[in-house]
């Protein structure tokens, strides 16, 4: 099959096979192309889509870029079961073959170092979300008692900030001893910036937003761990995703 290679990870080579019914973007199975003791796996993607300007112009559109990056995820997590993948940035791809192979020599070593690095261990992702976004909290559950002055309402304003300020705090203070718990459990830890509910669309406040890398055999026992102390405070939900390609401990070199 003619077209450009689109490639999603470099790995060590591995003996299991991927999942039969596979497909990748643009609806291509993945294979595998080795070099240097490494693997790069490739798919074919037309030209008319993926040549420079027509890319460019596609990674603006919000369905096509949602569509190709399920599949792109698709594979990485198809590899995440049989090996531990270095995942390539949404969109890398080149003329054919040999231009593959000229990336894996350019950056054979920076691969090397982060492949044996991450093998056998898996990111787990965790997110704490406290209640709702307070706006003014003048919509709380109970509807405010009519104030019987100027005076009584201000009384009535600071003991609902001081609400919001105690609530946030009880917070802050159960995502901060979580986030201690499960680095002294991981092998290495990130904290990604919260996510803002209004493009996530989840409810609630996101006061901790973490990865961690755990080895593979130790997986069980951290989202056992998770599941012991999540319900610590009233009010909280903790929510655990993965195991995925460990994506926030790959590097900025690995990664370009």
């Amino acid at each position: 099959m003619t077209g450009l290679r689109y490639v999603y990870a470099v790995c060590h080579p591995f003996g299991t096979p991927l999942q039969a019914q596979l497909t990748g973007v643009a609806g291509d199975p993945p294979r595998l192309l080795h070099h240097h003791g490494l693997v790069a796996v490739v798919s074919h993607v037309p030209e008319r889509d993926f040549a420079e300007e027509p890319l460019r112009g596609h990674l603006e559109d919000l369905d096509w870029l949602t569509a190709t990056a399920r599949a792109h995820q698709g594979v990485i997590d198809a590899l995440t079961v049989v090996t531990t993948p270095l995942p390539l940035r949404l969109g890398t791809v080149f003329r054919d073959d040999s231009g593959v192979r000229v990336m894996i020599e350019e950056r054979e070593d920076a691969f090397r170092r982060t492949l044996d690095r991450l093998r056998g261990r898996v990111e787990w992702g965790v997110k704490v979300y406290a209640g709702a976004e307070p706006a003014d909290s003048t919509d709380s559950e109970a509807p405010p008692e009519k104030a019987a002055s100027g005076r009584d309402y201000l009384r009535q304003r600071r003991m609902r900030v001081r609400s919001n300020e105690d609530m946030w705090q009880r917070a802050e203070d159960f995502a901060t001893r979580l986030h201690e718990t499960l680095s002294g459990f991981a092998e290495d830890s990130r904290l990604h910036a919260p996510q803002n509910p209004t493009l996530s669309g989840v409810s609630g406040r996101n006061v901790l937003n973490a990865a961690y890398l755990v080895t593979r055999s130790e997986s069980e026992e951290f989202v056992e761990l998770v599941d012991r102390t999540k319900d610590d405070v009233p009010g909280m939900r903790v929510e655990l995703t993965g195991p995925w390609a460990a994506y926030s401990f790959a590097g900025e070199e690995e990664n370009r």
